[in-house]
């Protein structure tokens, strides 16, 4: 079975004196049944870990700037503590579509105040029962 990593899909803006079209013309978008957006509460809070054995997703940052952290589960039940993380910063600047694979949980941090993530699966509410979760800390490094 091929074991995906996560992939940043670069986009791009154009800016005129009309103003700024941002665009991602290698998003392929035809796996995606739901959309939604994330607005942390504040700078320090941190939405972490959360993630889908089955469910894929789509991140894209509509204002602002995003930390996000991803870890390759190995065990839904019981996961090493010590896994690799990928971290990625995501900004407005231009429409960056960062990949999740099935199989991650991620950590997304607001880094600027009042950012604004939207969200993409390839799954409807409610279609599958594929929701992991694990403590903030979980996966420090002691």
């Amino acid at each position: 079975m091929k074991r995906l990593r996560p992939t940043l899909i670069p986009g791009g803006y154009h800016k005129d004196e009309r103003g700024t079209l941002s665009f991602n013309n290698n998003f392929d978008a035809s796996n995606v049944k739901r959309i939604y957006s994330i607005a942390n509460a504040n700078k320090a809070t941190i939405r972490a870990w959360q993630g889908h054995k089955i469910e894929q997703r789509w991140f894209t940052v509509v204002v602002g700037v995003f930390e996000v952290k991803l870890i390759k589960i190995d065990n839904w039940e019981q996961p090493s503590k010590d896994l690799e993380q990928h971290q990625f910063t995501i900004t407005s600047n231009s429409m960056d579509i960062l990949h999740v694979p099935a199989g991650y949980v991620s950590s997304i941090q607001d880094m600027v105040g009042n950012s604004i993530l939207l969200v993409m699966a390839d799954y409807r509410m409610g279609e599958i029962k594929d929701e992991y979760r694990f403590d903030v800390t979980y996966f420090d490094k002691h």
